[in-house]
């Protein structure tokens, strides 16, 4: 039992890594512009493809292909925000508009994935070969560096949102879009750098993804799907809290999966997420309204 309990927290460790990078991507956009961007686990399928044709395709290493990877979905998001979101800067529905727009964006990668590279199973090797064990469970040595890696980004991010002038201006138009205007900041510029920021996070997440699980044009569904739970049980609008929530759902996932199996894990995580809703709109990071 107790090995059992071991190999969830370690499994829950993983999982929580992964869902961390990809709710901080959500989490980002919606603290500086309000909006859900729906095209996130596509941009996540996007980077692992890019990755896996500049690194196996191309022979150009797998560093190499999660740079490209990471860049591209970065383009791609800034392009995202310039196309599909902007020209609804300030309509009364800009909110429904940017689900719309985002969802069509979603479909568009994930047809055009499959028209490119085909929907023939794709994967790319490991960082590091080997496996590791911690606290008597074993996991593949990627995927240890996966747990080492992601409180780094998030640490990077959370430095860069904080201490640097870009971030703070993020931060300002978050806040105040209109008074963030008035002291000098370039709004639109801030919501592309958010968007791109957002989708280089997405495209590095599915890259490391790409050594786990097998690259499909749908690979980023089920991702989204587990970091909108994340940002929502943990409260929209913080990183910290993200982050937080990211780790505690990975940990309850995986006990989940070992209770009660595959079939009902989603069902309950839905559930929890409806009752954080109920109970506490501003998640259960967040505070009091």
């Amino acid at each position: 039992m107790i090995e059992t309990l071991l190999a969830a927290l370690v499994s829950g460790l993983v999982l929580g890594s992964l869902y961390a990078l990809m709710a901080s991507g959500l989490s980002v956009v919606w603290t500086t512009l309000g909006v859900f961007n729906f095209a996130h686990g596509a941009l996540m399928m996007v980077g692992a493809f890019i990755a896996w044709t500049v690194s196996e395709a191309l022979g150009l290493g797998l560093l190499t292909g999660i740079a490209a990877g990471t860049l591209v979905a970065a383009f791609i998001g800034v392009l995202i925000e310039r196309f599909l979101v902007r020209p609804f800067y300030g309509n009364r529905s800009m909110l429904l508009i940017t689900v719309m727009t985002t969802l069509a964006a979603m479909i568009i990668l994930e047809k055009g994935a499959q028209m490119i590279w085909g929907a023939r199973l794709k994967q790319l090797p490991r960082l590091i070969e080997g496996e590791v064990s911690i606290l008597g469970a074993t996991i593949s040595a990627h995927e240890a560096v996966l747990v080492g890696l992601a409180p780094v980004i998030l640490f990077a991010i959370w430095r860069f949102t904080l201490k640097t002038r870009t971030g703070r201006s993020l931060r300002a138009v978050g806040q105040n879009q209109n008074s963030a205007a008035l002291i000098g900041i370039d709004v639109p510029v801030a919501f592309a750098i958010a968007f791109g920021l957002s989708a280089a996070l997405a495209g590095l997440t599915g890259a490391l993804l790409g050594s786990i699980r097998f690259i499909t044009p749908v690979m980023g569904a089920e991702p989204l799907v587990k970091a909108m739970i994340v940002v929502i049980f943990g409260g929209l609008g913080s990183l910290g809290a993200t982050a937080g929530a990211a780790y505690l759902i990975g940990l309850i996932e995986a006990l989940l999966i070992v209770w009660l199996g595959l079939y009902w894990t989603p069902f309950v995580l839905f559930l929890m997420m409806i009752i954080v809703l109920v109970f506490r709109p501003n998640g259960i990071f967040g505070g009091k309204e």
